[in-house]
């Protein structure tokens, strides 16, 4: 499975902050039913066992609703679990390095912030990129905030397609239109809803008016 600009509408990278004595599976069982299009499954305080158990039920999971699947950072687990591929950031392992560990046929995304990296992450093999933050954002205390005209700077200099990330909401998700992404990435918006099944098909509906608009 490739990453293209239509599964890239809507990124959904997950947060276990939010579980609220529930299970991340059925979370992300809910985002998908809400008409998610990508998933990222995202781990910092798990074991690599545990981590790898999630992802082989994660995996599963996005391969019946036919989505594709990328893991964070972790190379090893996305390998062990066949996921379709991992996500990078600019302090992680370099986007030429994972295409040579994971081979030709898997995603690789990878995250941005300037200009500069993003035509560097192109040329090394990146398939996708997320740019942000582009809004203030809780989720990630170290991101950096990007702003929408980096962001359009970004989509006019690279080739492959790039999604916005960092504090997108269902009410300033249409200040993205004109940008020249093909979709968004989001943690909260959807995982720390309430209706998590909503939460998703109504973000879905607002990025497709926004890239349309």
């Amino acid at each position: 499975m490739k990453a293209n600009k239509d599964n890239l509408l809507l990124y959904a990278v997950t947060d276990r902050g939010w579980l609220n004595g529930r299970t991340l599976y059925d979370q992300v069982k809910e985002a998908l039913e809400g008409g998610s299009t990508f998933v990222q499954l995202r781990e910092k305080e798990l074991g690599e066992e545990e981590f790898l158990q999630e992802a082989f039920q994660i995996q599963k999971l996005c391969a019946a609703f036919h989505v594709p699947f990328v893991i964070n950072d972790n190379v090893d687990v996305a390998i062990r679990c066949n996921a379709d591929g991992v996500h990078v950031g600019q302090s992680d392992m370099a986007a030429a390095d994972v295409r040579k560990l994971l081979g030709p046929d898997k995603i690789i995304g990878v995250s941005a912030s300037t200009v500069e990296e993003a035509l560097l992450a192109q040329e090394k093999g990146a398939d996708y990129l997320g740019v942000g933050a582009v809004f203030p954002t809780g989720t990630k205390a170290d991101a950096k905030d990007t702003g929408i005209g980096t962001l359009k700077d970004i989509c006019r200099a690279v080739d492959i397609p790039v999604i916005a990330i960092g504090g997108i909401t269902k009410d300033n998700v249409q200040e993205l239109a004109g940008s020249g992404i093909c979709g968004i990435a989001v943690v909260s918006a959807i995982f720390a809803q309430k209706d998590i099944r909503d939460a998703a098909a109504d973000l879905k509906a607002r990025t497709i008016r926004m890239l349309r608009g």
